[in-house]
């Protein structure tokens, strides 16, 4: 079982930077395949970026690659999406989410069996 609690959120201006932490309990932690999803108001959760449990394989959606980058430390149980060149159209809620152990990659939210409650991320123009 894993607990996610995600933080870093903000309001901020177009082209900015944010950083985003997805802190996790549980001792399957580190043999589980973590991802961010996004949120936005009247729209789908969509995928953003996920991490194998190594940290050593990372995907990325269109939108996200090149400006956004994820990863992990698995000996403080953390998953970071740090987001660069910030657009208004990533304005949404922001959720860390894992798989269960020895499941693989996924952009699917429905094969995630545990998320957090989110963390508001708003950039202005």
């Amino acid at each position: 079982h894993v607990q996610l609690v995600e933080s870093g959120g903000g309001l901020l201006q177009a082209g900015g930077s944010l950083r985003l932490s997805c802190s996790a309990s549980g001792r399957t932690f580190s043999s589980s395949f973590i991802a961010w999803f996004r949120q936005a108001p009247g729209k789908a959760r969509e995928f953003v970026a996920a991490i194998g449990w190594s940290g050593g394989t990372t995907y990325y959606s269109d939108s996200a690659k090149g400006r956004f980058t994820i990863s992990r430390d698995n000996a403080k149980s953390t998953v970071i999406l740090q987001m660069n060149s910030l657009k208004p159209d990533d304005t949404a809620v922001y959720y860390c989410a894992a798989r269960r152990t020895g499941y693989g990659s996924s952009s699917d939210p429905r094969d995630y069996t545990y998320w957090g409650q989110g963390t508001q991320v708003t950039v202005s123009s």
